[in-house]
């Protein structure tokens, strides 16, 4: 058994901190996780469960802890039944459209790579359709916080599970928002990527042209962490794009200029608690986030392009996703989710040409907001809804969930749903960060900071939200991370090639205990050479990490004589920023420097 007590909810930063020391082994982590389904008791989580015995030999298969290599070392993880797992069925919710895959969806594939343990599939909305949860004909998963109140979708099962910590993060998809609302409704984080970042090759398609795998984890530096192992770009997927993913959230800045829904923008259903949880999240935007700036908008065209998913053309996309199922064989569906996408028969081609002209427009109206907005901050949800509404009206309560989220994939946005305070009548309440394409880090940064200062718990368990991780600098969106080892070090000969080009110190970190340092021959000013080995056969070099622009990097790198080049450097802090690394070849007279753990230090013995 452990040393010390397991963690109460498994955050990322206690597993590995506990692996580290070797007080928590994977082994343990895995029984934990089955013990808290036994728990929850709740047949409504998974639609399918790996024994636990398969996830224990996954875990042994890991090798060594090795956090550099493998960032998710160890982590269970669970993945929403409309993806793709090799060698487990795909159920998509519907019994009658299942199909077992030979092959493993490239998001979820680059989790296990990055040594995540899969404990199994979860349920979902049939077809993803739905933002309630309960449109499933298998169980209907409990929310965590409160069963009265639906768990929300359609990523009903993954969000669940991680509330109630069987699983430290899940996969979830989202179009409408089925990413998002089921975080506010279970108290947990909810990362909406920007579109095309995360590949959805192995995907189950809901609108496939608006559609994306999203993340839900207990803390924002989870998911984020999630994210940026699944991202990447899919050549198969012809949604994917060729958009740098950061490795770690960025530094928090200053001065943020946010937005919030003026007076008739705040929708809450009549709701007055839920008004009053928005109103304080408001007024507490600028402690948690230093120098932010907040200001009212409008939120008309926002809303006319969320009436277009589903009162407009876009049904017809989730026709076309089960296109044959649905005319040959409807009676299999769900009888809800068959009302809806049998509305896209009404729809004519004409009608969707109309439907991308106005959205068009619409589109052009909401970027004004930008032009002034670093981020705009809405409630999730206007309030949560109970089981009773939805047996009581299947469509209308779902509609009203969407009020925040079902605009966003449309205008291409990325989106982050936080847990706020909770209410007075216990229920969750949270919010919304929202930004343009691309800025997935700075809504990190703030997300953090919003969740750390609201001081409430951890999904269903007692488990306090951990500190926001210190802003320790890091690129922001738009700026590349540039790591350096020698002469262009702060106060060094070559420095001026990094500010003369605009760039900015960051950070001072070792790299990680795989590199050599050589001084190579020629010169002055003299050059060093940094060299990745096999483990067990390095050291830990200092470095420094600076932020440069794409222009600033590519004039630098054009300048870089052989034999140096640039490559990814594996750093301490879990970063892997773009620095110097040098060829093998041309190691020939040089020295190894590396019991000096570092360039200053070598130059420094130099001079005696």
């Amino acid at each position: 058994m452990a040393s010390q007590p397991l963690p109460e909810f498994p955050t990322i930063a206690a597993l590995h901190a506990g692996y580290a020391t070797g007080d928590l082994t994977p082994a343990e982590v895995l029984a934990a996780a089955y013990g808290r389904i036994m728990l929850a008791d709740d047949p409504g989580i998974f639609l399918f469960l790996l024994p636990e015995e398969d996830t224990q030999a996954a875990a042994a298969a890991l090798g060594p802890f090795d956090p550099i290599a493998k960032p998710l070392w160890g982590v269970p993880f669970a993945v929403k039944d409309n993806i793709d797992v090799a060698g487990m069925p795909t159920t998509a919710g519907c019994p009658d459209f299942t199909y077992l895959p030979e092959r493993t969806a490239p998001a979820v594939q680059r989790l296990l790579d990055a040594g995540a343990v899969l404990l199994g599939k979860t349920n979902l909305d049939q077809f993803a359709t739905g933002l309630v949860g309960v449109r499933t004909p298998y169980a209907v998963p409990r929310n965590a916080i409160n069963p009265a109140i639906v768990p929300g979708g359609s990523s009903s099962g993954s969000a669940v599970a991680v509330a109630h910590g069987i699983a430290s993060f899940a996969l979830g998809t989202d179009t409408a928002g089925s990413g998002r609302v089921p975080a506010a409704l279970n108290n947990i984080v909810g990362l909406k990527p920007s579109l095309g970042m995360v590949s959805g090759t192995g995907m189950v398609p809901a609108c496939r042209t608006l559609d994306t795998i999203s993340v839900f984890a207990g803390t924002v530096e989870d998911a984020y962490a999630a994210y940026a192992a699944a991202a990447g770009f899919d050549a198969a997927d012809p949604w994917s794009r060729r958009l740098p993913v950061p490795g770690r959230a960025a530094a928090l800045p200053t001065g943020l200029r946010l937005a919030v829904p003026d007076a008739a923008g705040r929708r809450f259903g009549g709701d007055p608690l839920a008004e009053a949880a928005f109103a304080a999240a408001v007024e507490g935007l600028p402690a948690a986030l230093p120098g932010a700036t907040v200001a009212e908008t409008s939120l008309a065209e926002f809303f006319a392009v969320a009436e277009l998913l589903y009162s407009g053309p876009w049904v017809a996309e989730r026709y076309q996703a089960v296109r044959e199922l649905i005319e040959t064989c409807p009676e299999v569906l769900h009888p809800t989710t068959r009302g809806i996408i049998e509305g896209a028969t009404r729809f004519s081609a004409a009608d969707a040409f109309a439907g991308l002209y106005r959205l068009a427009e619409l589109r052009r109206a909401t970027e004004t907001l930008w032009t002034g907005t670093d981020i705009l901050v809405v409630p999730t949800i206007p309030r949560p809804r109970t089981t009773a509404d939805l047996a009581a009206d299947p469509i209308g309560p779902n509609s009203e969930l969407g009020t925040y989220t079902n605009f966003v994939n449309l205008l291409d946005l990325c989106a982050l749903a936080v847990p706020g305070a909770f209410r007075p009548d216990g229920l969750p309440a949270g919010i919304t960060l929202i930004a343009p394409s691309g800025r997935d880090a700075l809504l990190a940064a703030a997300g953090a900071a919003l969740h750390a200062a609201a001081g409430e718990r951890l999904g269903a368990s007692t488990a306090p939200v951990p500190p926001a991780p210190s802003a320790a600098a890091a690129a922001l969106p738009g700026e590349i991370e540039l790591v350096v080892v020698g002469a262009h070090l702060s106060g060094m000969p070559l420095n001026d090639e990094l500010t003369s080009r605009g760039a900015r110190f960051l950070r001072a970190v070792d790299t990680a205990p795989d590199y050599r340092l050589f001084a190579l021959p020629g010169g002055p000013p003299a050059r060093p050479g940094l060299l990745r080995v096999a483990p067990g056969q390095g050291h830990r070099i200092a470095t420094e990490v600076w932020a440069i622009s794409p222009e600033g990097f590519g004039s630098f790198v054009a300048g870089i004589p052989a034999p140096l080049g640039i490559g990814t450097a594996v750093l301490a802090d879990g970063t892997r920023p773009k620095g110097f690394i040098v060829e093998p070849e041309g190691l020939g007279g040089a020295e190894d420097v590396s019991r000096f753990g570092g360039w200053r230090n070598y130059v420094a013995s130099l001079r005696g």
